[in-house]
């Protein structure tokens, strides 16, 4: 792929252009079969970047697909979201032969205006998730949103009424519960990897909290931790929630936690010395999030050992 600089898509009509399609139907929405598309060739921006919601079910037999510095077999059927101003940026394997093969649906953010979307819309993470994170579905469950898409597709090509608006909406949000359904299936189903992140999230906050350097650098934050496992925040969230039930915040305060009892049980330190060296700016805070998880100010927990 050529330029460097990722080319900007404002409309759904200047893509369509863009990929020798035939101008939208419907100028706020469009369900594109990925062969009648141009062939993205060496000329063409590495990266792009879309002014608009895109939800994309694909094969690409034959060919991988580099996502930073991990590569991702991409021959099932998978589901990959992409939320307005993400860029995307993918490389091709040399020497792969690309045959893509799927759907693609673009959904201008004007198509939402006074409909229920406009406001839950913002609710489904996995529009933040990196497109390493895709939904891989089942044969079954590629039938069930392949179906929805061609439901959308027929509805606009030939019954733009009083009621296709509504009837498409209806059709978006069935497609967008299926997926949420099928996100929590995968977080279960695909366990190796998942427990390998677990364990991973684990070595990375404990040694974040045995550093001895909480004090300068303040407690690690959600994305810090996200960033360090190579996962988007909305991921390893959603990720945590099904197999642990907790968020990744609620992990981070947990060690917390367990250290501060530790130094609480253990050492002559103050209080304040104690959250100052977990990473508080406040005594304050320190102790109010330790009550809140332990129901005993840290005082009262210290004198339950004495």
């Amino acid at each position: 792929m050529g330029h460097a600089q990722p080319r900007r898509f404002k409309t759904i009509s200047e893509f369509h252009r863009f990929r020798n399609l035939p101008m939208p139907e419907h100028p706020l929405i469009s369900v594109v079969n990925v062969e009648a598309m141009r062939v993205l060739g060496n000329d063409d921006p590495a990266g792009m970047v879309f002014d608009f919601y895109v939800i994309a079910l694909k094969r690409t037999p034959n060919a991988k697909m580099r996502y930073g510095q991990q590569e991702y077999d991409f021959d099932e059927g998978i589901l990959v979201f992409m939320a307005p101003g993400q860029v995307l940026r993918i490389e091709l394997l040399e020497d792969a032969e690309i045959i893509h093969t799927g759907w693609l649906l673009y959904i201008h953010p004007d198509f939402f205006w006074h409909t229920s979307l406009a406001n839950t819309i913002k609710k489904y993470d996995f529009f933040d998730y990196s497109v390493n994170e895709a939904l891989f579905l089942s044969e079954k469950e590629e039938a069930i949103i392949s179906g929805i898409l061609q439901n959308i597709r027929q509805e606009y090509h030939t019954n733009i009424d009083n009621y296709s608006h509504n009837i498409i909406i209806a059709q978006l949000e069935l497609l967008l519960s299926y997926s949420e359904r099928f996100y929590q299936r995968q977080f279960i189903t695909r366990k190796i990897t998942n427990h390998t992140i677990l364990s991973r999230l684990e070595t990375i906050i404990d040694g974040y909290f045995n550093d001895n350097e909480l004090s300068g650098k303040g407690l690690p934050t959600v994305t810090y931790i996200a960033r360090s496992l190579n996962i988007s925040p909305g991921y390893l969230s959603g990720l945590l929630k099904v197999l642990t039930g907790k968020s990744t915040q609620q992990h981070i305060h947990d060690k917390l936690i367990e250290k501060a009892k530790e130094k609480l049980s253990t050492t002559g330190l103050s209080v304040s010395e104690i959250a100052y060296e977990l990473g508080f700016e406040h005594p304050q805070s320190f102790s109010k999030l330790f009550k809140t998880k332990t129901s005993l100010s840290p005082l009262k927990f210290r004198q339950s050992f004495s």
